[in-house]
């Protein structure tokens, strides 16, 4: 009798112990559970941007987005404004959505609203939402000194163009490596090739004749840039991007069929 008292002592001992283990693994089980933390989501500013444009609220949708990244790349202190910018995400909405453009995340803006002693090429990255480059550049000699308020499309008028351009391939000329460029408006850049309008390097682009003269040098209507920066700009905006080119003209505004889509 007392040898079976004492078994069934042990065998009380075991199965609790063995039932204290069991209602208690899933605690242990919880607390010594690795803890994941998830990773922060990277953004495509170029969908971001350009998503659900057949809604109803579409244009508000792009004012509001476009808005954000206007204030995350902090361009009004880079000196764009808001005014430049709209147009020109307005108008690259309208040509991405006609299949323009193999490099859908760079758009370059040249405001030539800036006089020419600003810094008035921006080359922004939307993917990113970074502004890449932000330097000089020249506008046509017929255009203006200081600043630019003559346009024109026509042949041997040695101003500037403005609107909407493709940059295309590029190619050794008369200044070196350049980069042509397609003029998408008609009647208001679309000679740009029979004008020979490309994006060079000048040694005319620089900081030191803002310092003797007032104003950089001119070209015959090119967006001429400065030697140490032509080339890697080139690489980085050829073969299918947006250039936008914007004015103090109130009738490219009404004329342009893009940015009046």
């Amino acid at each position: 009798m007392i040898m079976q008292n004492q078994i069934f002592k042990k065998a009380y001992v075991f199965l609790s112990a063995v039932f204290i283990l069991i209602i208690h693994l899933p605690l242990v089980s919880a607390n010594t559970r690795p803890q994941y933390t998830a990773a922060p989501e990277t953004v495509n500013y170029t969908s971001y941007l350009h998503s659900n444009i057949e809604t109803e609220t579409a244009k508000e949708d792009l004012i509001t987005r476009a808005n954000t990244l206007y204030e995350s790349m902090e361009l009004h202190e880079a000196g764009l404004s808001k005014q430049t910018y709209d147009y020109a995400i307005k108008g690259f909405d309208q040509l991405l959505q006609s299949g323009k453009f193999e490099n859908e995340h760079i758009i370059s803006i040249v405001d030539l609203s800036m006089p020419s002693t600003k810094k008035r090429l921006f080359i922004i990255d939307l993917n990113e939402a970074k502004v890449l480059f932000n330097t000089y550049v020249a506008h046509g000699v017929n255009s203006g000194k200081v600043m630019a308020s003559n346009f024109s499309n026509a042949l041997q008028s040695y101003k500037s163009s403005l609107g909407f351009y493709q940059t295309l391939g590029t190619y050794m000329g008369g200044h070196g490596y350049s980069l042509r460029l397609e003029g998408l408006e008609k009647g208001i850049n679309d000679n740009a090739n029979r004008r020979d309008i490309v994006i060079h390097g000048a040694p005319y682009v620089n900081e030191s004749l803002i310092r003797s003269q007032g104003y950089i040098g001119r070209s015959w209507g090119c967006p001429a840039l400065p030697e140490n920066l032509y080339k890697p700009i080139i690489n980085t905006i050829k073969n299918g991007t947006c250039l936008f080119i914007y004015g103090s003209d109130k009738s490219y505004i009404k004329r342009s069929k893009i940015i009046n889509a």
